[in-house]
């Protein structure tokens, strides 16, 4: 052989991904591998392994109808390494390239592996800078030096204005930038969300659901029924379904949650955008063009969390690593309660929310932040544990997007880097944009007692152990006056309920127990 050996990560999915972009089909080879290595470092949900493995084996497979020459490593090959750089030592030998082409992995563990092959391989390796994004790794570092990444409102402007996206000559269309004061509605009575498009598997996805059972028994969740896209037509497909029968009531009940409804409005795009099924800039023009059948509230907040959000997090992501993680604010140092993996609680919040994602690996963002987040945070769950958890149990999550999202902006351990304060609130938050408190045996009024809400208890006992911390902060001012206001006697109860509940939620130091990690 004397073109180009191509690696094409899971995370790459896309054809003209920068590894693909001048494949020459005669003599080029492209490389793919499923490595058991990824699967386990850590214990990945066992539908998100297979979303991931049957996205990449029908990717292989069209790239074969278009005459692409694939070297495809399966999990179950004898011969597999079950790692990176042992299969690409092997491909090397196989075919024996005159350079190894690839695109920057969205992972700083990854890349720091690439980089080490450019050093030792005895042959040029070429990393491409990933131009599946709006802001590239560098233009985010040229916008970090300016000062103009310091909040994600003002880098999301900066990306309307580059893009020109839901922009006119004279601004912003609807004459603001951003609408979500009219995006945080509970769900009303009698109305009831579409329902979703999900896909039955066809027979590689079967292939593919048997294996995973087999290899990874002990690893959390449900793996049937499994209703993924797993092509990039079906990913277009459930796009469309979404912007037509969801996107217009996405912006108002965004933030909502409804017992026994797993989906609502969400667009259950991301898993498709994160492997590079769809591209977010083909997902932001469709969502612009829906202008008009949708509100501007529903198609800006929609653009929103990609064009801002999610180029946000993940310039952060780049900017801040490697030190990043070892960050640790308000010194959360707990265990994970074992109810993060069985689902096990009177906390009917906090079951509903880990029972659909257990279910699908998937909740939706009002889920994640405001309900196991929040528990996380008001219960000072070490971060890394956290996200260990996050990164582990969905199918969206790779660590460029999970680590900054709940480090960050879930538990505050970067000091306020990503949120000028702390997500923290009580269960009245959650009775007001939920129903699930009217089938709890708590209740979010109360903060002591027998029926105290764990959540109500551990916000004031929240406020309490981090005074020192926190109260300084001004967008703080007016929680920290009510706990001013409460009595020694009221500040001790709050903190002797917290403790018994702490103490209760805690895992149980015994042997086997790790085996639900």
């Amino acid at each position: 052989m004397t073109g180009a050996l191509r690696l094409v990560l899971g995370d790459q999915l896309t054809r003209g991904v920068a590894a693909l972009q001048d494949l020459d089909p005669a003599r080029d080879v492209v490389l793919m591998v499923e490595v058991a290595e990824e699967a386990r470092y850590v214990r990945h949900h066992k539908q998100k392994i297979a979303f991931l493995l049957s996205a990449m084996r029908h990717f292989a497979e069209d790239l074969r109808t278009e005459g692409v020459q694939v070297d495809y490593v399966r999990l179950d090959d004898p011969a597999n390494s079950h790692s990176f750089t042992g299969e690409v030592a092997r491909a090397l030998a196989r075919h024996r390239p005159d350079r190894l082409i690839c695109t920057e992995p969205g992972e700083w563990r990854i890349l720091q592996m690439m980089e080490l092959w450019q050093a030792d391989l005895p042959l040029s390796v070429e990393i491409r800078a990933d131009d599946r994004f709006f802001c590239s790794r560098a233009d985010f570092a040229a916008l970090h030096r300016a000062g103009k990444t310091k909040r994600m409102e003002f880098f999301y402007r900066e990306m309307r204005r580059r893009t020109g996206l839901l922009m006119t000559d004279d601004g912003p269309v609807g004459g603001q930038w951003n609408f979500d004061p009219e995006n945080r509605k509970p769900l009303p009575k009698g109305l009831r969300p579409p329902r979703r498009d999900r896909f039955a598997p066809d027979t590689l996805t079967q292939e593919v659901i048997a294996l995973v059972a087999a290899r990874f028994p002990d690893h959390f969740g449900d793996l049937e029924p499994f209703g993924w896209a797993v092509t990039r037509a079906g990913a277009l497909q459930a796009l469309e379904h979404f912007l037509s029968d969801c996107l217009p009531f996405f912006g108002d009940y965004q933030d909502a949650m409804k017992t026994g409804e797993d989906f609502l409005f969400h667009s259950l795009i991301s898993p498709y955008l994160n492997c590079g099924l769809l591209t977010a800039a083909e997902v932001c023009d469709r969502a612009v063009a829906a202008l008009g059948a949708a509100p501007l509230n529903a198609v800006e907040g929609f653009v929103r969390q990609i064009l801002g959000w999610r180029e946000f997090i993940r310039g952060v992501y780049w900017t801040e690593m490697p030190d990043y993680p070892a960050t640790n604010a308000l010194k959360a140092g707990r265990d994970l309660p074992a109810f993060y993996w069985t689902g096990q609680t009177e906390m009917r919040c906090m079951a509903e929310c880990i029972g659909t994602t257990r279910r699908h690996a998937y909740a939706h963002h009002i889920q994640r932040l405001m309900v196991t987040g929040n528990y996380a945070l008001l219960a000072g769950i070490a971060p890394a544990q956290v996200e260990e958890w996050y990164l582990a149990v969905y199918a969206d999550a790779f660590e460029w997007v999970e680590l900054p999202n709940v480090h960050g902006m879930v538990l505050h351990a970067d000091g306020g880097r990503i949120g000028s304060k702390p997500y923290a609130a009580s269960g009245a938050y959650i009775d007001r944009m939920s129903d699930y408190c009217k089938t709890c045996r708590y209740d979010p009024k109360q903060r002591v007692g027998a029926k105290a809400c764990p959540f109500t208890t551990l916000y004031w006992n929240f406020l309490i152990e981090n005074a020192p911390r926190l109260r300084a902060n001004p967008r703080m001012a007016l929680p920290y006056r009510h706990v001013t206001a409460m009595s020694d006697g009221e500040r001790a109860a709050i903190q002797a309920e917290a403790a018994r509940h702490l103490s209760d939620a805690a895992p149980p130091r015994q042997a086997g127990f790790e085996g639900l990690w």
